[in-house]
């Protein structure tokens, strides 16, 4: 079910304003691509409050300007890929920086200059999505 910000799930009621509709956001795109409420839900906060948190205050500042979601909004789907939805979650190090990809995902999602940032990172998604995170060390072997 789509929503806007007038009508939202109870979990975002505390939202500040520009958190709450960048989730919705999110949540409208990813119930476009397939998922169900259940699982769009935890994953758009998780990702919306990644968003709010490491955006500059310009980029917030242009997505507040624009409009606000709405129930029968149009978003690009393309890119999203339901079929990666329950795969797990891998940590390694390449290009010098720490990757956090899915398994099968064309790029990864995230980079970081820690490890433990990455793994961090890498529990997050996994934990929305009932997956494992899979580490690998500097030099490619994996770790239990």
């Amino acid at each position: 079910m789509p929503w806007n910000m007038q009508d939202y799930p109870d979990s975002l009621k505390n939202f500040e304003p520009l958190l709450r509709k960048k989730t919705i956001d999110i949540a409208n795109a990813l119930e476009e691509s397939g998922y169900e409420d259940d699982r769009a839900i935890p994953i758009a906060i998780n990702e919306g409050k990644d968003w709010y948190n490491n955006a500059s205050q310009s980029e917030r500042d242009a997505f507040e300007k624009e409009a606000n979601p709405q129930k029968d909004d149009d978003h690009d789907t393309s890119s999203a890929n339901p079929d990666l939805l329950d795969n797990d979650v891998e940590v390694f190090y390449e290009d010098e920086q720490w990757k956090v990809k899915t398994v099968d995902a064309e790029r990864a999602s995230d980079t970081f200059d820690k490890k433990s940032d990455a793994i961090e990172r890498a529990k997050e998604i996994a934990e929305n999505r009932d997956a494992k995170v899979i580490s690998y060390t500097k030099d490619g072997k994996k770790q239990d």
